[in-house]
């Protein structure tokens, strides 16, 4: 599957309104219009889960008719999906930005965890995380997990270069990065827009938590095994 990148906006007042006024004709651009779209059914979804919301009524919090979504997406299953990679997005241009950066792994690590806690904590967490669970058919939940796989493949890199350079503690990537995403994946359960912490502070205090635990013991003690060229090989195929 070719990768796909929607754009991630800051929920901004302009753009959670409809882009298709009641009472101004002026247009929009087709992707405005298609965002809009998305960002109305991720917040349904959220709010009501999957099936019970129905696209008549994202096509009503947009001021439209039913027949408009249509134009943009093929069924509801494919607005679900649409939903869980606009929120990927975000995390996917953390992890290739880190590819090409000469910092530390930790610190690019750190870029990386900040992104995916504000990602989940956005309109589209919910379906970033429980996509994978509704009946959306043998091909769309293939290229979910697949760009699941994806995701984790980059933690994991992140964690073998920290062990590498010295940066992050001795460790089994695959269970950290395991971890990494479990502990991240669950901000969309409890986090709730508005209330005593906004996203930006639930994703510093996650890279906190996460940077102070990675970072090397100076007594040396680490019971886990050093990373060697085999180990890193072997890490690659063990997709989630």
């Amino acid at each position: 599957m070719a990768e796909t990148d929607l754009a991630i906006h800051a929920v901004d007042p302009a753009l959670a309104a409809s882009p298709w006024p009641v009472r101004d004709g002026r247009s929009r651009n087709h992707s405005v219009k298609r965002d809009a779209v998305i960002r109305a059914a991720a917040r349904a979804f959220s709010a009501h889960g999957y099936h019970h919301t129905s696209l008549d009524e994202v096509a009503e919090a947009l001021n439209v008719s039913k027949p408009t979504i249509y134009y943009y997406v093929a069924n509801k299953e494919q607005l679900l999906f649409e939903c869980f990679v606009a929120g990927l997005a975000q995390i996917q241009s953390a992890i290739r930005k880190a590819a090409k950066s000469n910092r530390s792994a930790h610190d690019r690590l750190k870029d990386v965890i900040r992104n995916y806690a504000l990602a989940i904590a956005s309109e589209y967490g919910w379906c970033m995380v429980r996509a994978e669970d509704q009946d959306l058919g043998p091909k769309l939940s293939r290229q979910i997990k697949a760009l699941k796989s994806e995701i984790d493949r980059g933690l994991r890199r992140l964690l073998i270069d920290g062990m590498r350079d010295g940066s992050i503690q001795q460790c089994d990537p695959k269970m950290m990065a395991f971890a990494l995403a479990g502990a991240l994946n669950w901000i969309a359960h409890w986090y709730r827009e508005n209330k005593s912490m906004s996203a930006a502070q639930i994703a510093d205090a996650f890279v906190e938590v996460f940077s102070v635990g990675l970072i090397p013991r100076k007594d040396g003690a680490n019971s886990a095994p050093r990373v060697t060229s085999r180990k890193r090989r072997s890490t690659k195929t063990n997709a989630r």
